[in-house]
């Protein structure tokens, strides 16, 4: 039932025009920041679509066992898609400014599919997207090779622990980004990725030492579960507790800026709208006691 109801909202979110591409706003009308007082009343605050959003639809959007929520055949749709990214990837059109500097010739895809918007790379956007892809069977092209050696490069590197938010600036976590990268190794094991593994783990092991917050603790678990390893029991009771302390990813107000001053304020959390959902926070909790995590709870 969940599954039906939340398909039966996506037409509202799906592109102005029409195409087969998602926002995270409803789209026609526009209705962003429509709890807002401010923002909701200018155009310069409204966003293009966007490839995370549009990976999930398209993966929640399959034939089911319950009968298809849409047609099953989709090659047109998928190879529409697949070309839609090469057009707004990086170098495609427009150059990066916003990343590290040995990564701007690098032709991954951008966060972004607006034709005037800055190219953005964010490593759990493009761990969705990939999985979408994979999930399809969709050629690995170039724009795919390259965002599949961001993501190797950042964890390698070390810059997904030192500067999560340069690395994925609309999550701006390392454990979230262990968690988006974790989730596309479980599931196809890219061999671009095969090196990082260890790495995530030992990783995602210190952190869940630091981590007091439960939220991020059953993040980590789970990634850590993916990747066939054995984390601590997490104890579950009154979870909820933690949610108001946790979000999952951010508006960030100045992200989309290429202009150095302006970046230089995009990490403050003064300049960050942190999403927070109760249902999700409950949704990741399922997701790591599904895997097996051996929590505890008294409740």
């Amino acid at each position: 039932r969940i599954q039906e109801r939340a398909v039966a909202a996506y037409p509202l979110f799906r592109n102005k025009d029409g195409l087969n591409t998602y926002n995270f706003w409803l789209t026609r009308p526009s209705q962003h920041f429509p709890n807002g007082h401010i923002f909701r009343h200018f155009d310069h605050f409204r966003i293009p679509d966007d490839i995370d959003d549009t990976a999930m639809v398209y993966l929640t959007t399959r034939a089911s066992a319950s009968g298809p929520l849409v047609r099953a055949d989709r090659t047109d749709e998928l190879r529409w898609l697949h070309a839609k990214l090469a057009q707004h990837a990086n170098g495609t059109t427009r150059q990066i400014t916003t990343t590290f500097a040995d990564y701007r010739n690098l032709r991954a895809y951008s966060t972004w599919f607006g034709k005037n918007m800055d190219i953005d790379f964010d490593a759990c956007a493009l761990s969705n997207m990939l999985y979408c892809l994979y999930e399809y069977k969709l050629p690995t092209d170039q724009h795919g090779i390259d965002s599949l050696t961001y993501l190797r490069s950042i964890v390698e590197t070390g810059r997904y622990v030192s500067e999560p938010f340069r690395c994925a600036p609309h999550y701006a976590r390392t454990s979230l980004i262990i968690y988006h990268v974790a989730r596309l190794i479980a599931a196809f094991d890219p061999l671009e990725l095969a090196l990082i593994r260890p790495r995530l783990i030992t990783d995602a092991r210190h952190l869940l030492t630091k981590t007091m917050n439960r939220l991020e603790q059953i993040v980590l678990s789970t990634s850590l579960l993916r990747l066939g390893e054995r984390p601590p029991a997490i104890d579950l009771t009154s979870i909820e507790r933690d949610f108001s302390e946790f979000h999952f990813f951010i508006a960030g107000l100045l992200t989309a800026y290429e202009q150095p001053w302006l970046r230089q304020f995009a990490d403050r959390p003064i300049m960050q709208m942190r999403w927070q959902c109760e249902a999700h926070c409950w949704a990741l909790v399922a997701e790591c006691v599904g895997l097996g995590d051996g929590s505890e709870s008294n409740s």
